[in-house]
């Protein structure tokens, strides 16, 4: 068979439930491990970003970020990347949570192709399939194209089958295949997440973020109330606040069920969100123990609501986004980078929380509704 491969179609990436790593380890100064080798998930899409930085597909070239970890008890991850706040595609005027897609306006079919690293279908014992609550659905592939304006390294963009013109709205398959993707990394750094309309999305067709941060970050081990623990469900025990749902391998398709019907219930509400996707312990209400602190094998996935905001209205020192909420905070100027402090972000982000008295709410409604189904 010949080993030729036509330069025009994408890298197709197949993966099983035998290639997600169950055995990641954060290593610490107290706890040294031996780092798991590279996934060939990591290699591939680190390889195909590199490969494309050098040829000058990006926005800008992205080198090392400077980064500084702010005092305090919270540990934010704060890296200074002027060129992004500069040189990114100026966001789309987004006026309501549940817009429809408008194929006018910039989406991901008008991009090079030549940005797409690969294709990602799994192959089950059915085909090329998933399946959701015991049904198989029709095949779907993820797209995975690099973000031109990068925030991190490796920054890449997931769009579910672009050609179906999604609007950026939460489906399972996209957050089946964003847990899967954290799970076929074995680097605890490897995160992924989504900023609904209304909560920093740029661009409304179905896409998610995917990037590599090698610090941790503390919601990796945030304690967490159990609220609907059988499903998954809890509520973060600090600031900010926020949801949780936690699952390793063999749960996957049933956390991505529990995941979608909270996001499916914002949007029927009008509430905008964001999520952020990460290695973590399991859900403890209360510091973790020495043990459970360093382990991986699970996904972490924050759900935060939060105060819609829609136009052009931006923050001086950063946007309130999937990853400034989970505490990495990318700075637009020199100035805030050096100046701001850990009350100055909580300051900031809280201006984007919902009131405490609509939170707990919510939270009454998202349990009794998670508890129902």
């Amino acid at each position: 068979m010949s080993n030729f491969r036509d330069p025009t179609m994408p890298l197709q990436f197949v993966y099983t439930n035998q290639d997600l790593v169950t055995d990641v380890c954060r290593i610490s100064k107290n706890s040294p491990g031996m780092a798991s080798p590279p996934a060939k998930f990591d290699t591939t899409i680190q390889a195909g970003w590199t490969h494309r930085m050098e040829r000058g597909l990006f926005r800008y070239h992205l080198g090392d970020l400077q980064t500084r970890i702010l005092p305090g008890s919270h540990s934010y991850v704060a890296q200074l990347n002027i060129q992004r706040g500069v040189e990114r595609r100026k966001p789309q005027e987004i006026l309501s949570i549940q817009q429809e897609f408008n194929a006018k306006q910039f989406n991901f079919n008008k991009i090079n192709p030549e940005e797409i690293i690969f294709e990602m279908t799994k192959d089950t014992e059915r085909g090329t399939a998933l399946q959701y609550d015991g049904q198989v659905h029709q095949p779907c592939r993820m797209v995975v194209l690099v973000n031109v304006s990068p925030l991190e390294f490796g920054h890449c963009l997931f769009v579910p089958d672009p050609s179906r013109c999604l609007p950026q709205v939460l489906t399972r398959f996209a957050i089946q295949v964003g847990i899967e993707s954290v799970l076929l990394s074995s680097d605890p750094g490897f995160r992924m997440g989504f900023n609904s309309l209304g909560a920093f999305a740029s661009v409304n067709h179905l896409h998610l973020h995917g990037y590599y941060l090698d610090k941790e970050l503390k919601i990796e081990s945030m304690p967490a109330k159990p609220l609907v623990p059988e499903r998954g469900f809890y509520r973060l025990l600090d600031f900010p606040a926020g949801f949780l749902f936690y699952t390793e391998s063999a749960e996957v398709e049933k956390v991505s069920t529990a995941i979608c019907e909270v996001t499916d219930f914002l949007v029927d509400g009008n509430i905008a969100h964001n999520l952020f996707l990460t290695r973590g312990c399991p859900p403890c209400d209360r510091t973790q123990s020495e043990k459970n602190l360093y382990w991986r094998k699970g996904v972490r996935i924050a759900v935060w609501p939060r105060l819609s905001c829609f136009g052009a209205k931006e923050e001086s020192a950063f946007n309130v986004a999937l990853c400034e909420l989970a505490g990495h905070l990318p700075f637009k100027n020199k100035k805030d980078y050096d100046l701001t402090t850990e009350k100055d972000v909580i300051d900031i982000i809280q201006r984007y929380l919902l009131p405490d008295r609509e939170f707990h709410r919510l939270e009454q409604q998202l349990t009794r509704h998670l508890m129902d189904l």
